[in-house]
């Protein structure tokens, strides 16, 4: 019975705690995100997409959702924070792209991932 449970633990990309969207994420994105992501802000007027809030964070962009619930890999948002699409969309924006350092950190898009895997909750 106890071997039904590990694809679950697996899966939530969790190690027994669950991530907290108010607490470690916004902050995050209030950090490296928010002067371009704010509305009125340039990122917010060329995209439509805005950190400022959960709701705002769910709404994606005007093009669509960046968030899926339960699959980072699925996430447009991870995809842009790891470097992974074009680099002229790559968030946040190197005015530098020799310089990584204004990227966000492995463990900041990690902690990312794992509130997106774990159903990205309004907590």
């Amino acid at each position: 019975m106890k071997l039904g449970l590990i694809p679950l633990v697996a899966m939530s990309g969790s190690c027994g705690r669950e991530v907290s969207f108010k607490d470690e994420v916004h902050p995050v994105l209030e950090a490296r995100c928010i002067s371009c992501h704010a509305p009125g802000a340039p990122g917010w007027a060329a995209s439509g997409f805005s950190v400022a809030s959960y709701q705002s964070v769910m709404k994606g962009t005007k093009y669509g959702r960046v968030v899926i619930p339960g699959s980072s890999a699925g996430s447009t948002l991870v995809r842009l924070l790891n470097h992974e699409t074009d680099p002229s969309i790559a968030m946040p924006k190197s005015h530098r792209p020799e310089t990584p350092s204004e990227w966000l950190t492995p463990d900041q898009i990690k902690l990312i991932r794992t509130w997106i895997d774990q159903g990205a909750k309004d907590n």
